[in-house]
């Protein structure tokens, strides 16, 4: 059940990431999930595990390091799409 839970909040939080840049995630539901779960590792080591706590992940921290992993990803995807 914990495994199932990490996914859904994962999901959730790559799904939140995308909506506050207004950007799709590539992959749909399953880069959602990627994207949270990545980015979670990002935001936790960059900021630290501080907040609120939910499914394993430090939620605010996780969705920043969504946060600059969509960027990122959308960066470097448009720079590939230029050429």
């Amino acid at each position: 059940m914990g495994f199932l839970w990490a996914l859904i909040v994962g999901g959730i939080i790559g799904w939140l990431a995308s909506l506050i840049l207004g950007k799709d995630v590539p992959g749909g539901i399953i880069g959602n999930i990627i994207a949270g779960f990545v980015g979670a590792m990002i935001g936790q080591a960059l900021f630290g595990s501080w907040g609120p706590d939910l499914g394993g992940f430090a939620i605010i921290p996780a969705l920043l390091g969504a946060i600059i992993l969509i960027l990122i990803v959308s960066f470097i995807l448009r720079a590939v799409n230029k050429k």
